[in-house]
């Protein structure tokens, strides 16, 4: 399933979510386009065909990437900005997740239901996980060393994963289309948007592997993310192109920002930035995470999809899925 059928099978939301959404970002700040002399392209690399998910290793300044139709992981030297490697994993890889820890790495092959566990030092596959149905989103706890997978069928599941083991320890129900997932952790807690009618965000502990809350959603979430420094959660939506605020205390969402158009979200902890990739637009916007504002929107390439940030060297990856490229952004 690639990555422009992935967004329509999710449309399933119900029209009185979809307006009482759209309503209250209509309320928030709207979206400006003013340029941002501080970041800029600074690279751009050819990878696979229909690169999708991307993660960044900030011990060791190495970033992945998920090739979807080509069926492999480029692996870019980020001092560099060269792809180092190409790795082959298992069909329809989507996402990707590390542990910058243990320096392993996480991909989850959509059609085959299985997560490729890929070791950084070698550059190889070092184990195959069965998982649920269709996993798509990916995120991995480096303080307890467990990986969460979320399962996109209608009948969405998470699996939770031992690194040590690499084994499935759990399986947690929590509702329909689950696509993006992220993890809190300094409070071992992880967020996981569903397409339920109402749709809604799961919430849940990484000390029960329970759901523990739900805090109210809208619809086809297509990414997640979150700054534990804040606790805060970003959410993106596609059908009503708006990221969602969430405050990871409360479980509320104190505001939505409306976007062109969202795809992929990522939060850099140091600076309190969130980057959003705008699709079809080929740019990525700029939030400042304190006044949950767009400060800036910055041309990147065709199909802006896949985004993520190396904290340490403040630099942000984004995957261009029609182009087969990804962009480097840095001040």
């Amino acid at each position: 399933m690639r990555h422009t059928q992935r967004a329509a099978i999710l449309i399933t939301a119900a029209a009185g979510l979809l307006a009482a959404v759209t309503t209250a970002a209509s309320a928030s700040t709207p979206a400006t386009t003013a340029p941002d002399a501080a970041i800029t392209v600074t690279a751009t690399i050819p990878v696979g065909n229909t690169p999708t998910g991307i993660a960044a290793n900030q011990r060791t300044n190495t970033v992945y990437v998920t090739n979807e139709i080509s069926g492999t992981v480029s692996v870019i030297d980020g001092r560099t900005d060269t792809v180092t490697t190409t790795i082959p994993v298992g069909s329809d890889p989507f996402a990707v997740a590390v542990n910058p820890r243990t320096d392993t790495i996480y991909v989850t092959n959509a059609e085959d239901h299985t997560i490729s566990v890929i070791s950084g030092q070698t550059n190889t596959v070092a184990a195959t996980i069965p998982v649920g149905s269709q996993p798509q989103g990916i995120a991995v706890n480096p303080k307890t060393n467990t990986i969460y997978v979320a399962n996109t069928s209608q009948s969405g599941t998470v699996s939770v994963i031992s690194g040590r083991t690499n084994a499935v320890t759990a399986t947690i129900d929590v509702g329909s289309f689950p696509q993006g997932i992220a993890v809190n952790p300094k409070t071992n807690t992880i967020y996981v948007p569903t397409n339920d009618n109402p749709a809604i965000i799961s919430v849940i502990s990484g000390l029960t592997d329970t759901v523990t809350a739900t805090v109210p959603g809208g619809p086809q979430p297509i990414a997640a993310s979150v700054n534990p420094r804040t606790n805060t959660i970003y959410v993106a939506y596609f059908a009503i192109a708006t990221v969602a605020v969430v405050n990871g205390r409360t479980n509320t969402v104190t505001t939505t920002i409306p976007m062109t158009s969202t795809e992929g979200v990522a939060a850099n902890p140091r600076t309190n930035t969130i980057y959003v990739t705008n699709g079809g637009f080929g740019t990525m916007s700029v939030l400042d995470g304190r006044t949950n504002t767009v400060t800036a929107t910055i041309a990147v390439g065709n199909g802006a999809f896949g985004v993520a940030v190396n904290p340490k060297t403040n630099t942000i990856y984004v995957t261009n899925a029609e182009d087969n490229t990804v962009s480097v952004l840095a001040p």
